[in-house]
């Protein structure tokens, strides 16, 4: 495992029906987004997050914790939280939960600057942003680690 300031990091949007996914290295503070997860009832295909695992070979998950606007948690809050146990027990790499609050919206808004909404008219469940959120979530975490203000 890469020391700390230098690892590899998968990072999950999780959602009910999609989970975003970003690939990040901590020494550049990058991030990329990958191809979402398809889930059901926010459940993904375990074989196709273990590919991901052995394709990039992460020291670390970060996946995004939904809170409310207050701080306070959510049921989403306790099924992402759920998701990362699951991560850390299937692949034995450490999970930490980042704030996500705001990063759905910066995400769309994202998208609708950068014209990847190929329809206006279509909803953000075809055009889904779960793959920016991802990045989004994994750049905050990044700059909280360096002591940056956050986004959101």
């Amino acid at each position: 495992m890469a020391e700390a300031g230098a690892r590899l990091i998968l990072a999950f949007d999780f959602g009910t029906r999609r989970i975003g996914v970003a690939v990040g290295n901590e020494l550049l503070a990058s991030a990329r987004q990958l191809a979402p997860l398809p889930a059901r009832d926010g459940i993904p295909d375990w074989n196709a997050v273990a590919r991901l695992v052995e394709e990039w070979q992460p020291d670390l998950f970060v996946v995004g914790l939904p809170l409310n606007m207050d701080g306070s948690e959510s049921e989403m809050s306790a099924r992402a939280r759920k998701f990362g146990k699951r991560l850390y027990g299937r692949y034995g790499k450490p999970c930490e939960m980042a704030d996500e609050r705001g990063s759905t919206r910066e995400a769309k808004a994202v998208a609708r600057e950068s014209g990847l909404l190929r329809n206006p008219r279509k909803s953000y469940r075809d055009d889904g942003v779960d793959g920016i959120a991802a990045v989004l979530i994994l750049e905050s975490w990044f700059a909280r680690r360096e002591g940056l203000p956050s986004r959101g």
